[in-house]
């Protein structure tokens, strides 16, 4: 929504609105947020950084609760993000991944192991058809970013300690007739890198 200058229209003081309505649905269990179709009300002062913190009004929040909280209504349309209520629907920026990665455990082993992440506001997944990993490479330094997907278009991003720890895990297998190596969890590979480009 813009106002009559054509310049995005900036919500004030919508995240007290927001927390509550989140507060108010989530007593029932994980909101309903991909059910709710509420006008969008402009872009609110908030920004996820790409190391989880979140800002609003270029201050970091700083009690997790809150954090959790605003995290539990937010979504991803296209590719942008908003926090969604029965009755409003505000954007905000997001650097990366809306989420950090920060753990993982493991059960099982070979192609059958299970790898579950755990994420910066406490959400779990376990890597599978159904929260699948990828991996991108930057073009000129070629340096890995990992990301695991949690729920419903939202990705975190897997911190530099649990993905070399995840290295530990890998293994090679063959992929379209090219040898890769990769990660099992419940019965996927998820490719990394070929295996031919591995450091010697």
């Amino acid at each position: 929504m813009t106002n009559q200058s054509g310049s995005q229209k900036i919500v004030k003081g919508g995240a007290e609105s927001i927390a509550s309505a989140a507060q108010a649905a989530s007593k029932k269990g994980p909101p309903p947020v991909h059910l709710w179709n509420p006008p969008f009300c402009g872009d609110l002062d908030m920004r996820i950084a790409r190391d989880g913190t979140w800002y609003y009004l270029g201050t970091p929040v700083g009690r997790k609760p809150l954090v959790r909280l605003f995290s539990s209504v937010l979504r991803k349309d296209g590719d942008k993000y908003f926090l969604v209520t029965p009755v409003e629907k505000v954007g905000i920026r997001v650097d990366d991944a809306p989420f950090v990665a920060v753990d993982f455990s493991v059960s099982g082993t070979g192609r059958e192991q299970a790898i579950t992440f755990t994420t910066n506001v406490d959400d779990t997944a376990t890597a599978g058809p159904e929260h699948p990993i990828r991996v991108t490479h930057d073009p000129d330094t070629d340096e890995p970013a990992p990301y695991v997907l949690i729920r419903a278009n939202l990705e975190a991003l897997i911190d530099r300690k649990s993905f070399y720890r995840l290295v530990d895990l890998g293994t090679t297998h063959r992929v379209g007739g090219v040898e890769w190596f990769g990660l099992w969890s419940t019965g996927t590979f998820f490719p990394i890198i070929e295996a031919g480009k591995l450091p010697r």
